[in-house]
């Protein structure tokens, strides 16, 4: 896997211009706020803390907000064929993140430093995404002021507005994949794809639960597919 020219964030981390492989990053929990950019109505589903991902030795790439409770149609009990997070509907909230430069995403596309909010979604079961992944499960980035209604979008309106956050064709998409029930938040490398990954945790609102409970989850926020 190559490295784009664009420094790769974020759901969400930058890349300079030489091999990703070349460089270190690192998470940490962010006693802050959500940005003020983000509506009223999905701040308000937002925890307080956020996570900042930097480039070791350097300054912070992005940082993400993760929703306090996500409506889960039941426990996760592993994949489902492709689908590895069959109880979420595509289309809902997942939560936050502040682009701090330029970045790129699983396709290599250009997205903008700013603020976006990340959503849940489906790769189509088409030829045009053969050979991209395993898994159809993907987070993708919407820009704040489109997205304004914690609500499920529908497929045609979560694509639309996330392919806004692209300025191409094709939403903005970071592979979203299952990490082991105790993985702690940290950053991850796969030296056979060249690739940084995040780990951090989900938390469920699950009927017949008391309380959400936590599903940790990777997201590839360094690095990207060829095939995409």
């Amino acid at each position: 896997m190559r490295i784009s020219a664009a420094r790769l964030a974020a759901l969400l981390a930058l890349a300079a211009s030489t091999t990703v492989s070349a460089q270190s990053y690192k998470v940490e929990e962010i006693e802050a706020a959500p940005p003020s950019e983000i509506a009223p109505e999905i701040a308000a589903t937002l925890e307080a803390k956020g996570y900042r991902i930097s480039e070791e030795g350097g300054g912070p790439l992005a940082e993400i907000w993760l929703r306090k409770a996500i409506p889960a149609s039941e426990k996760p009990a592993g994949a489902k064929g492709a689908i590895q997070f069959p109880f979420l509907a595509q289309g809902e909230l997942l939560g936050a993140a502040r682009l701090l430069d330029e970045a790129g995403d699983y396709r290599d596309q250009v997205i903008e430093k700013g603020v976006y909010t990340i959503r849940y979604g489906l790769l189509p079961v088409n030829g045009d995404h053969l050979g991209v992944s395993p898994f159809r499960d993907y987070a993708l980035l919407l820009p704040a002021d489109k997205d304004k209604d914690a609500a499920v979008l529908s497929r045609k309106k979560l694509e639309d507005e996330s392919m806004e956050a692209a300025g191409t064709s094709h939403p903005a998409i970071f592979s979203m994949l299952a990490a082991p029930a105790d993985a702690k938040v940290s950053m991850s490398h796969d030296e056979e794809k060249d690739a940084w990954s995040v780990a951090l945790p989900l938390s469920l609102d699950i009927p017949g639960e008391a309380e959400p409970i936590r599903h940790p989850v990777s997201l590839i926020v360094l690095g990207f597919s060829d095939a995409a």
